[in-house]
């Protein structure tokens, strides 16, 4: 397709997408001073603040607030308990958040920055060296974008694994669950990762029967295994059903609710639910928007094929964010997005570090690591030393009345390097970040250890860990002296 040119605007920098790597880019490339226009089909903001990060943590705290209050008899003197949940009330409080947060931190900053917004579908057009930007909007209208540069910004989308009955049964994604009219009796969800681990908790915590399968040995298999242990201990101490090395074969569904046909070593067993949960992934988001057509190449999953400065195989295009195939969080695509900018716009040539790239599952204990695992490390051909440090030696977790988890350091077993840190415990999010500094500063435990930490706080879990490899410290003090 060749669009007629005197009907065709000129842009810098169109961008197809408005979330985080989307709204990154074009606010860098405002700042420049480039002309900007952005392409959305859908709600502005994209997944973090409109169906995932925002919502789910906001969703998380208020059942967290249910469960301390169910939970209050671990300390003396003190009851309470958790009523029913009025459902449409919690989500209504979720979904006025959501707005509030994508007018401030999105909408408002379009008209802020100054840079031209088209609703629409976008798709390539033109050739790989003439492309152009076909944006169709929901009357039928159609308009011919041509920049300098374009980016592809598209995110991802929760995806499901090929099963017998799965589609012709439907199910929730981690999107459509959290807009539930109603608390349900049961829920199955199928995944043992981050997603499905938060929103397993997150349901039960509400007050539903929680069972979470998963097809490998353990949940959370991306953390090191005692982190792992914990979190199975955690959830069965709550009553959420763990099923691991379970591999689901059919769905069925009636009036009555789902029947998951599932297998484990070698027996096949039925599981039964209300609802049911699959979170087993996600997919980036690609589809109909003419890659082929202006030599833009992808990979076996879907992602965009980008090299280390996001330019794809069209060096007029570039990606970023989760269509990348790069790790899925939003940090990660702003950080492409102004990457994306400075390149595009700037000649910079910038590159990405993953190294320190910490990460954090919001269960409760939360998960949280960055850095080298014990498995990693050794596969690099490192010779580590790691120990593990049980939050009763954390004096925070002792006052919390809570010492389930643990601090885990990998270090380098010659130089005493800090290669990796993994953190289950409350606050397991900020706790890491101190770990990111260390590893940024190529820090030894030793020098963690000397280091100043505040007492009765869990990040001190970090210095009490570096200790344990000099000295021993049940026999410390409790202000770690």
């Amino acid at each position: 397709m060749h669009p007629d040119p005197h009907e065709i605007s000129e842009y810098d920098l169109a961008v197809i997408g408005s979330g985080g790597a989307a709204f990154a880019a074009a606010i860098r490339a405002a700042s420049l001073g480039r002309r900007v226009v952005m392409v959305e089909r859908g709600t502005v903001g994209g997944t973090c603040v409109n169906t995932g990060c925002v919502p789910s943590k906001a969703l998380l705290a208020a059942a967290e607030a249910r469960h301390v209050a169910v939970d209050a008899a671990r300390f003396p003197g003190i009851a309470a308990t958790g009523g029913p949940v009025d459902m449409p009330a919690l989500i209504g409080g979720k979904d006025a958040l959501v707005d509030s947060m994508r007018s401030e931190k999105y909408v408002d900053l379009i008209n802020q920055y100054g840079w031209e917004l088209r609703r629409g579908d976008a798709a390539f057009a033109g050739t790989p060296e003439a492309p152009v930007l076909q944006v169709t909007s929901a009357d039928g209208n159609s308009e011919a974008l041509r920049a300098e540069h374009y980016l592809v910004a598209t995110g991802s989308a929760p995806s499901a694994p090929p099963m017998e009955g799965l589609a012709a049964a439907g199910y929730l994604t981690s999107t459509t669950a959290m807009e539930l009219d109603q608390v349900p009796e049961s829920l199955l969800v199928i995944g043992g990762g981050y997603v499905g681990l938060e929103q397993a908790q997150l349901f039960a915590r509400l007050g539903t029967s929680v069972t979470v399968v998963e097809a490998l040995d353990r949940l959370a298999s991306s953390e090191e295994p005692e982190v792992s242990a914990v979190l199975g201990d955690v959830f069965r101490d709550e009553g959420i059903g763990v099923g691991v090395d379970t591999t689901v074969t059919a769905v069925r569904r009636d009036e009555g609710g789902y029947t998951l046909i599932a297998a484990r070593t070698g027996s096949v067993f039925r599981l039964q639910a209300e609802q049911l949960l699959v979170a087993t992934g996600r997919r980036p988001v690609t589809g109909g928007l003419g890659l082929e057509s202006v030599g833009v190449s992808t990979g076996q999953r879907g992602e965009i094929v980008v090299d280390e400065h996001l330019r794809t195989t069209n060096p007029r295009i570039w990606a970023a964010g989760d269509v990348t195939g790069d790790p899925q969080f939003v940090y990660v695509a702003a950080a492409h997005g102004s990457l994306v900018a400075d390149n595009a716009l700037a000649g910079a040539a910038r590159t990405l570090d993953y190294r320190e790239l910490p990460r954090a599952t919001f269960t409760r204990p939360a998960i949280a690591a960055a850095g080298l695992t014990e498995a990693q490390a050794a596969a690099q051909g490192l010779a580590c030393d790691c120990r593990v440090l049980p939050l009763e030696h954390v004096p925070r977790a002792v006052v919390n009345r809570d010492t389930r988890g643990l601090v885990k350091l990998v270090a380098e077993r010659d130089t005493g390097r800090l290669l990796g840190a993994h953190v289950i415990a409350d606050g397991a999010g900020e706790v890491i970040a101190s770990a990111v500094y260390a590893l940024a500063n190529t820090m030894t435990v030793q020098q963690i250890a000397e280091m100043w930490s505040p007492y009765l706080t869990m990040a001190e879990g970090l210095k009490l860990a570096a200790l344990t490899y000099t000295r021993d410290v049940a026999k410390l003090s409790c202000c770690a002296a």
